[in-house]
């Protein structure tokens, strides 16, 4: 199996585990989802000029485009991380898995801090928490899974 198919199939691993992540910490706490990922994803399209509608329709497309966008930023850094390791001597998972983790949660935060939704310094500890364990869970699910692979 070549490098970007293994990176592929690992990152939509780690983003599955995040997704169950945070949906069971939504479901514990009784907290609601982050408006963020839609709101970002509603300026991004009206940035590039692409309609979403009005109303209710504008809501749920941009709702699902901020969600689409987080599994693109999953897998992508899956198929990223693939190329990385191919040829390369491996890290263990439990060094390569919160290295992983930390590169997506910049990689998914980057575009909501250069927008201007978020800050991160404003972040208390129960949101850092929030944000940092289910991308810890993704990295080190989908450096395991890459690992499995090989």
């Amino acid at each position: 199996m070549h490098a970007i198919t293994k990176g592929l199939l690992a990152g939509a691993a780690g983003t599955l585990a995040l997704d169950m992540v945070t949906y069971g910490d939504m479901l514990l706490r009784g907290r609601p989802s982050s408006s963020i990922p839609a709101q970002a994803a509603e300026r991004l399209a009206g940035r590039a000029r692409i309609p979403l509608g009005d109303g209710e329709e504008k809501e749920n497309r941009t709702q699902a485009a901020g969600a689409l966008m987080g599994y693109a930023t999953g897998v992508g850094a899956g198929v990223v991380y693939g190329l990385l390791r191919h040829h390369r001597p491996p890290l263990p998972d439990w060094a390569a898995g919160p290295l992983l983790g930390a590169a997506v949660m910049v990689g998914a935060n980057t575009p909501s801090i250069a927008l201007r939704l978020t800050d991160p310094a404003s972040w208390d500890l129960a949101s850092w928490v929030s944000d940092a364990v289910p991308h810890l869970v993704y990295g080190l699910t989908t450096a395991a899974a890459y690992r499995v692979m090989r």
